[in-house]
């Protein structure tokens, strides 16, 4: 229960020498050299995290996602205290927390690997760190109790780590962090060790836990659909650098830039080299012949940034484009049934395009080889400058 702000934080990792290196790890003859992407390399070191940026308010559900290796796991553990920040303040409920240690921030952090104590029960793994505060045993039943009551693991209590499955592990986890009542909660990829049907239902039981707990949430992971699902805003990250923050529904609608417009949404957007068109106060998209006028909203942001008619990457989610009988003439790869909707993989300006067309209004089976056409709205066009990749509305 407390308010977090990171002030232009930034993580380097100084060099190491050769000397060093050969000290820490001997390199086998045969063993190939790991070569390092999406870092930025400086006089002081490697670059992890630069410029960050953001206040988290109180009982908020901030989610961290982003690709590997775009540095929000290093920015979970600077707020934990388990790395250190080179540059920038961190706050928790206003006061300034770079040189305390991770004890006492106050804080609670769930791991990816559960890291729990094999030797000992359930019980006893959620009891540990009131044990070590010297809680009275009393209170310890009761926070251990409640927890577990909570988390629907009363009946594992007695048992150990190893007679669990996955997700009764990640429960006891949660449970063990939870009955400190801690202000803030950290959790760095707690479902990636679970199945699909598992990662679903422990999506579940977090929404029902951050209900029933008041605790501010710091949630870390490289899917999307738990970003969407879970948080009240989304940090989405690249190399270091924030791209954009804002609600699901903020950075699905409304992407800052190319990069955030590919990597939210599923499948993902299709992409397009189109013309731009202004026509006075209003504005075209042109593609493959085809010519839409953009939503008055769209055409209002434009023109607040005096965009001129020029070459743009167009983007067009696949669940807003639709067969039509006028439009970009295609011609049909594959077909995917999905249940409710098929995706249909289409050639068309060169590119991959996917269209969702849901069961509901398919009027023909297709095969590969069929000619079609699609069509989109001017309200669900996107344009992006082919200089800078940014949305050109903001």
């Amino acid at each position: 229960m407390a308010t977090v702000q990171l002030k232009n934080i930034k993580k380097v990792y100084p060099y190491v020498s050769g000397e060093e290196k050969k000290k820490n790890r001997k390199k086998k003859d045969d063993e190939p050299e790991k070569a390092k992407v999406n870092l930025q390399i400086t006089d002081e070191g490697v670059v992890a995290v630069q410029e960050f940026n953001l206040d988290i308010a109180d009982k908020e559900f901030i989610v961290l996602v982003g690709p590997s290796g775009c540095g929000k796991s290093t920015t979970l553990r600077m707020v934990a205290g388990l790395e250190e920040i080179t540059a920038g303040e961190l706050y928790i409920d206003g006061k300034l927390m770079n040189d305390v240690a991770p004890k006492d921030r106050d804080i609670a952090m769930v791991f990816q690997s559960y890291a729990l104590y094999p030797h000992m029960t359930v019980y006893d793994n959620m009891a540990f760190s009131l044990k070590l505060r010297h809680t009275p045993k009393d209170e310890i039943d009761r926070k251990v109790r409640e927890a577990a009551e909570i988390l629907d693991i009363t009946q594992y209590l007695n048992r150990k780590p190893k007679a669990l499955s996955g997700g009764q592990r990640q429960r006891v986890a949660i449970g063990r962090a939870i009955v400190r009542a801690p202000k803030v909660m950290l959790m760095d990829e707690p479902l990636s060790n679970l199945d699909a049907k598992l990662r679903n239902e422990m999506r579940a039981e977090i929404i029902k836990l951050r209900e029933r707990i008041d605790t501010t949430f710091i949630y870390v992971t490289h899917d999307q659909t738990e970003a969407m699902t879970l948080g009240d805003r989304i940090v989405i990250m690249r190399d270091g650098y924030i791209q954009q923050i804002g609600t699901p529904q903020e950075v699905f609608n409304h992407p800052a830039n190319l990069f955030v417009a590919g990597f939210i949404g599923m499948p993902v957007m299709n992409f397009f080299d189109a013309q731009l068109k202004r026509v006075g106060d209003k504005f075209f998209v042109e593609l493959g012949g085809y010519e839409v006028e953009l939503s008055p909203e769209k055409e209002e942001r434009l023109l607040k940034n005096d965009v001129q008619s020029q070459t743009v990457t167009l983007g067009v989610r696949p669940e807003h484009t639709l067969l039509a009988d006028e439009g970009v003439p295609a011609k049909v790869d594959v077909s995917e049934m999905m249940g409710s909707s098929v995706h249909l993989h289409v050639s068309a300006e060169g590119r991959d395009v996917i269209i969702i067309v849901p069961t509901t209004d398919m009027k023909n089976s297709y095969r590969m080889g069929d000619a079609v056409k699609f069509s989109f709205n001017g309200n669900v066009a996107h344009v992006f400058s082919k200089e800078t990749d940014k949305n050109l509305e903001w």
